[in-house]
């Protein structure tokens, strides 16, 4: 199963996203900034794969101090670490769960601890995040399935790029369309280009040709005069963050697509782990939305496209009211309205967060 990360032998390397689909670069992150440098270009995306990433990075700066000193000579440079890799990306809540999983794991640690045998627990920890993001993938991809019991195969729209590329592997939203594929309840996936970025066009559609899914690209704006030809029956898209009373941040665009659903009558599923679930912030609103360079609209490949003069506004993210959101696709369960009630209701259950 394909992943956009690898940590083997102390040595981290990414896909460059920002190559794809015409070139398959590997980047290698040799030092912590290089791995926070590439979370805030865009080497890496997508909030599970950003929290792996993050995860890996500590696990690779402590292997470069000296491993017979101690705990206590390295914490502080930990913190420092955790903190810069916490700047990179404020939205992408995954980020910060992985790097509280790894402060948990160390914080009873003595000061008097070698360095080696601290190191073994950050790495482990690290590795222990990403295979549970593969894993809960999988799982997120069944519980979608399950959702489909009629025999009319769907045509479903999904916004951004929430796959492999995007998680550890196999996808969150795309998780759920492979799943889908593989029972053959799946006609053609509608991939919306996802402006600024791209992530639609560029990796969403690579990662479908890869798998020989049916899909059909198209701009961002099509996607409500779709609806209303009846050519889609669901919406499927990732997820950033989700606050308690289940809005969520996503690629700026989602909101537009979760309005149209909700008009024409559609289906509109986030698919998403409990790591991306924030039951610390009540609404979308308490959600902190990264602001991207304005270049990123203003030019293309390098070139310009609008006039000098000209500002622009550039959000990554917007959030969906959960009262547009038809269910919450988690790991082992799919969470329904009212969602602030069946959000905590879960976690008590589940023991989560």
């Amino acid at each position: 199963m394909f992943s956009p990360i690898i940590y083997q032998s102390n040595q981290l390397k990414l896909i460059d996203q920002r190559l794809l689909p015409h070139k398959s670069i590997w980047v290698s992150c040799d030092t912590l900034e290089d791995v926070a440098v590439a979370i805030e270009d865009m080497v890496v995306r997508g909030a599970p794969a950003i929290g792996c990433t993050a995860a890996f990075g500590l696990a690779l700066d402590i292997t470069q101090v000296d491993q017979d000193s101690t705990w206590r000579s390295y914490k502080g440079r930990f913190f420092d670490c955790c903190a810069r890799l916490e700047a990179t990306r404020p939205t992408a809540v995954n980020l910060f769960y992985a790097i509280n999983q790894i402060r948990q794991a160390v914080e009873s640690i003595s000061d008097n601890e070698l360095v080696r045998d601290v190191s073994e627990v950050v790495e482990r920890c690290a590795q222990d995040l990403f295979n549970s993001d593969l894993e809960t993938c999988v799982a997120i991809g069944a519980q979608g399935c399950k959702l489909h019991s009629s025999d009319k195969k769907l045509r479903v729209l999904t916004h951004c790029n929430a796959g492999a590329l995007a998680t550890a592997g196999y996808g969150t939203a795309l998780g759920v369309i492979r799943a889908l594929h593989s029972a053959g309840k799946l006609e053609k996936v509608w991939v919306d280009e996802t402006r600024p970025y791209l992530q639609g066009a560029r990796l969403t559609s690579y990662e479908l040709l890869q798998d020989n899914i049916p899909h059909t690209l198209i701009v961002d704006s099509a996607a409500a005069s779709l609806m209303a030809q009846g050519l889609i029956d669901w919406v499927v898209v990732g997820a950033d963050r989700i606050a308690a009373n289940g809005d969520t941040a996503n690629k700026i665009g989602t909101y537009s697509a979760a309005i149209n659903a909700y008009y024409h009558n559609i289906k509109f599923f986030v698919a998403a782990p409990w790591s991306t679930i924030d039951l610390t912030i009540s609404s979308g609103a308490d959600i902190p939305i990264e602001m991207r360079p304005q270049s990123e609209i203003t030019e293309y490949a390098g070139q310009s496209i609008a006039a000098t003069e000209v500002t622009a506004l550039n959000p990554s993210f917007d959030v969906t009211p959960s009262k547009l959101i038809s269910g919450i696709i988690t790991e082992d369960s799919v969470i329904q309205e009212p969602f602030d009630k069946s959000l905590a209701s879960a976690r008590a259950h589940n023991n989560r967060l």
